[in-house]
């Protein structure tokens, strides 16, 4: 039996124009000025460390 991974708990905050999406696992996202576009980013990381852990 696998042991349980911990879950991605992704965040967005803003840096001057710019918004940045993060997560507890230590994953960056790049600088975006769409707040839209930095959640659509975390979005992504979360579907993809899914598809890695399996």
């Amino acid at each position: 039996m696998h042991a349980q991974s911990s879950p991605h708990i992704t965040t967005t905050s803003e840096r001057g124009s710019f918004a940045l999406a993060r997560c507890s696992c230590g994953w960056t996202g790049p600088a975006r000025r769409s707040r839209d576009r930095a959640r659509t980013d975390a979005a992504d990381h979360i579907r993809t460390a899914e598809a890695m852990e399996g």
